[in-house]
């Protein structure tokens, strides 16, 4: 949002914020601008870090006045603006553009060294982007601002949100440069930059260039059903080996999962996007266990390396960690980087038949469509569990597997789903802090709890202990996504799709945030890698539609109709149809999405209403994702505003394109309503307002 581009301002010059290390301000001809009094500089240091963003002066009061009755806070705020508007008069008569319930300073006349240095980045000049990250060195956001006690804690924990955002945004941009292995990226440049991530107290071996890689599943020369369980206990202990070093990028789980090592290596480099593949063989003689490992070289399939390991088959899970470290060794050597592997793990469990349980669990609950896998997995972790009650990695694994139920398969209880999820997730954190992923999970549920706010700061805690998990990385993107912060979620996305290119939800997400970002060439693109992984193709109709092509819309959009009991399935509670009412369903859901004629609209809609009075979940995604599309104001409000699910979520993407019918949403009266009953206002307060939302002044 930027409420100030449309506004006449009097004659100024822009004036240059220092934000990193102490907060100065320096007017055009050099001299610094004294602010006077902390709660003066601390609300200008606010308004300077998103210049141009309006903040809610409730916020702001409860922040630097906390303590103080509401009228009181509110009129100290109106005095420290006048006082502030008085000592900046000589660069700019009216600095500030406010209403009643908002503030925010003009962007026109707000330079500061974060907004070079990110810009930099953006636009590829590196070697200046090296060169101003050497200049700031190791100092962070705002040094000494919240020294002392004066400001209180709740303004020492947002500075601190803030620190850790833009440092997890400076390293994403920074490791994104390593891995471009263009012309434009000179040896000079990531010098700079490698030797300016090191004074931030970055391991400079992190930015080498990037080698990724990934791990296919070890072929095992028999039907012995441990064996099998064992390699697939190595390929993931494998993976989460490898994903702790910072100089690789390994290829997610989901992705890799899908290929075999009879598949030429070219091919799978190539759609797995990765430099390097390691394959293996396992095969078992008397009581020794005989791994083939191989690392090949994904530009022309050639054996870089090869080596043969034994173990002992009495103790295969300390041999899974100790071959994972062996191979991590032999990586260094052959790929010529001093890599050096991470401390071993505690493993969650020293329990054989719990580890099975969970591995067998685990693989059911990645494939997830299919009928009874996902209760099947279920089983299976809860039997781990019950002999192992402490095992935390399958604690993380049964909240996923629930989370799953609800939005994979007709489920009668969505919320009860959900619940069951955040309790598996809560004591996967409780044995184990570390468990990123689980804090991801449960950012879910705290959306089915009206609170975006308290699952974004999940997420970001989650993505700061595990920045490598494509999952991880995915879901913080999409809380983003969620809110209408597209333009900061959309390299999340792009991370989690870089790791895991073969995951079709990753394409959902990537084709929508390029939707909303009006990038709609890019949108059908990944629309279309979506659809050749096997999922829906109404997001492809959307975007097709958006480029005016109506009538190719309305068949791509048509085609969902194939998946119908395969990747998707009826309502719960629902008979599935078949035949002529099949048909005659996604015609007029096509039509009523994509023709883009107000008849066929209002019969769709008509169709909802249906929908909404009969179906045992009013709130179903069948309801939400169709209503959004054609601008349905009402259908939305009644949906999502009566109870957001782990199922329907993410229907709240789509909310954020700026195209007729889906903006009437945002304009409609109610819409702040709406989005103040939901949670939304709050998450906007701390982590920005959406990148479409009209002027305060307009609403």
């Amino acid at each position: 949002m930027n409420p100030v581009s449309n506004l006449s301002v009097n004659s100024w010059k822009p004036i240059k914020v220092q934000l990193f290390g102490r907060f100065r301000v320096i007017a055009a001809n050099g001299d610094e601008v004294v602010i006077n009094g902390k709660r003066g500089r601390a609300l200008l240091a606010m308004l300077c870090l998103q210049p141009g963003e309006a903040i809610e002066r409730e916020h702001i009061s409860q922040l630097l006045w906390r303590g103080k009755f509401r009228a009181q806070a509110r009129a100290s705020l109106r005095q420290t603006l006048l006082e502030l508007k008085q000592q900046l008069v000589g660069v700019c008569d009216d600095p500030f553009v406010s209403s009643r319930e908002q503030v925010a300073i003009r962007a026109e006349l707000v330079n500061s060294d974060l907004i070079d240095l990110l810009n930099a980045l953006a636009t590829g000049k590196y070697e200046s982007a090296g060169l101003q990250l050497q200049t700031i060195g190791a100092q962070t956001l705002l040094e000494g601002l919240d020294n002392g006690q004066d400001l209180g804690l709740a303004f020492t924990e947002y500075l601190d949100t803030k620190r850790a955002e833009c440092e997890a945004q400076l390293i994403q941009s920074v490791e994104q440069i390593f891995t471009d292995t263009s012309e434009r990226t000179l040896d000079y440049a990531r010098s700079c930059l490698r030797e300016a991530m090191q004074q931030r107290g970055q391991d400079s071996k992190a930015y080498e260039a990037l080698i990724r890689i990934a791990v296919l599943p070890f072929a095992v020369q028999s039907s012995d059903e441990s064996l099998q369980l064992f390699a697939n206990g190595l390929f993931e202990e494998l993976i989460t080996t490898l994903a702790q070093i910072p100089q690789l990028r390994v290829a997610g789980r989901g992705s890799a999962r899908q290929f075999a090592s009879c598949v030429s290596a070219i091919d799978t480099a190539a759609k797995l996007k990765v430099t390097n593949l390691i394959e293996g063989t396992i095969r078992r003689q008397g009581n020794t266990i005989i791994l083939h490992a191989a690392l090949l070289d994904g530009s022309d399939g050639c054996q870089s390396w090869s080596a043969r390991f034994e173990g002992h088959s009495d103790d295969l899970l300390s041999l899974q960690q100790t071959l994972a470290v062996d191979l991590t060794e032999e990586l260094g050597l052959v790929l010529k980087r001093q890599i050096k592997p991470p401390p071993a793990r505690r493993l969650s469990t020293i329990n054989k038949e719990a580890y099975s349980l969970y591995l067998q669990g685990r693989a059911l609950t990645v494939r997830a469509i299919g009928d009874g896998l996902l209760a099947k997995a279920i089983e299976l972790l809860e039997a781990a569990l019950v002999i192992d009650p402490k095992f935390a990695a399958c604690w993380t694994a049964l909240a996923e597997a629930h989370v799953y139920t609800a939005v994979y398969t007709p489920c009668l209880d969505r919320l009860g789903q959900s619940q069951k999820m955040a309790e598996c997730a809560k004591r996967a954190i409780e044995l184990d802090p570390k468990q990123g992923h689980a804090r991801a999970i449960l950012g879910i549920h705290r959306w089915t709890q009206n609170d975006p706010l308290g699952a974004l700061d999940l997420a970001f805690e989650a993505y700061r202990l595990e920045p490598n998990n494509p999952d991880v990385a995915l879901r913080l993107g999409s809380f983003l996504l969620y809110i209408g912060r597209t333009s900061e979620a959309l390299p999340y996305i792009q991370a989690a799709v870089d790791q895991d290119p073969v995951n079709g939800r990753n394409y959902a997400m990537l084709s929508v945030a390029h939707l909303n970002l009006g990038n709609i060439d890019l949108a059908i693109e990944a629309g279309e890698r979506m659809v050749d992984l096997g999922l829906p193709s109404m997001w492809l109709g959307v975007a097709i539609s958006a480029a005016g092509d109506r009538k190719r819309a309305v068949d791509q959009y048509r085609q969902t109709m194939k998946l119908m009991n395969k990747t998707m399935f009826p309502p719960a509670g629902a008979k599935p149809l078949s035949g002529p009412a099949l048909f005659a369903f996604w015609e007029l859901a096509a039509r009523g999405v994509c023709s883009g004629k107000t008849i066929h609209r209002k019969l769709y809609c008509a169709v909802l209403d249906r929908l909404h009075a009969t179906l045992h979940d009013p709130c179903d995604t069948s309801i939400v994702q169709p209503a959004i599309w054609m601008g349905y104001s009402e259908m939305v409000f009644k949906t999502l505003g009566t109870q957001i699910t782990p199922a329907n979520m993410f229907c709240m993407m789509s909310l954020w394109a700026d195209l007729e019918p889906i903006k009437q949403i945002r304009l409609h009266p109610d819409f702040i309503s709406f989005t103040e009953s939901t949670g939304l206002l709050a998450a906007w307060d701390r982590y920005g307002w959406p990148d479409l939302l009209p002027c305060p002044e307009s609403k």
